[in-house]
């Protein structure tokens, strides 16, 4: 039962209005920050509007970059951002979805043992092992390269977990109906199981593609060479700038632009997101 009394409908408005404006107020002045001079900010004075070098500091911030802190032009480092990010959600998405369904739908020796090994890898995120992840990619010759961006951090334990739980859901009768027909594994694969996780890849995609796109660290410890810098690499060095010297202008600029890309995925997917969350809760 909702009751309906105006001080609760009163406080939980307040509350709800607390909590966005906390949200939103920091992107509020990342955006004003972004449309400054980099002399307005030394007055001590933060300003609450909008200035008139909106489209200078994004220009000169996509196409130039900042040659004092060492930062490649931030289009480039966007588009590495992008491409890492699709490249690792994808191969995630389908290395996994093709584990689960071998674990779930074929028989072999040791497939429980295969499961539990991938299983506690969730155990060890990357931050535990990349010491000797760093090793194999350097005597392997990936340093400053795409591949040694991806590969490391291309397989997923939740995603296999989540995707063989979501397999186990599926009735057998429909499994048998699709064998009667004359359907092998893949073509069952193919054209009903792939269908039926539409949803869970969707919201699996969002997820994976935020997680590509924020990574820092290995990003920062395998590449030296600016032609491979991302975007959230790109943020750290425009602030870390020698004597002090930081264009908070450019840097919001970047943080608006890096902010960018996951909320126009999660926008267009939202749909699919839902459903796909509702429907792995199940």
């Amino acid at each position: 039962m909702v009751e309906n009394r105006p001080y609760l409908n009163f406080l939980t408005h307040l509350i709800l209005i607390i909590g966005a404006a906390t949200v939103v107020f920091p992107v509020y002045l990342a955006f004003i920050a972004s449309t400054h001079g980099a002399s307005d900010f030394m007055s001590g004075l933060v300003p609450m509007l909008p200035g008139d070098q909106l489209a200078s500091n994004f220009s000169q911030l996509l196409n130039v970059g900042n040659s004092v802190a060492g930062a490649p032009p931030f289009a480039l480092m966007l588009a590495n951002s992008l491409l890492m990010a699709i490249l690792i959600a994808v191969g995630k998405i389908a290395i996994s979805i093709i584990s689960a369904f071998a674990i779930v739908y074929f028989r072999f020796p040791l497939r429980l043992v295969a499961f539990w090994i991938i299983f506690l890898t969730l155990m060890l995120p990357v931050e535990v092992r990349i010491l000797p992840t760093y090793k194999v990619v350097a005597d392997l010759g990936m340093l400053n390269s795409y591949p040694g961006l991806v590969i490391p951090l291309i397989a997923s334990a939740t995603a296999t977990f989540l995707f063989r739980q979501f397999f186990l859901t599926i009735p057998e009768e429909l499994m048998e109906a699709a064998r009667v027909d004359g359907a092998g594994a893949m073509k069952f694969f193919r054209d009903i199981l792939l269908p039926l996780s539409r949803t869970n890849i969707a919201a699996l995609f969002i997820i994976l593609f935020i997680y590509g796109w924020n990574q820092y660290l290995w990003p920062m410890l395998i590449t030296t060479d600016p032609q491979y810098y991302t975007a959230v690499m790109g943020i750290k060095r425009l602030a870390s700038v020698l004597d002090g010297d930081t264009q908070w202008n450019l840097v919001m600029a970047g943080v608006i632009l890096a902010t960018l890309p996951p909320v126009l995925v999660i926008i267009v997917m939202q749909r699919l997101f839902v459903k796909g969350l509702v429907e792995t809760e199940k």
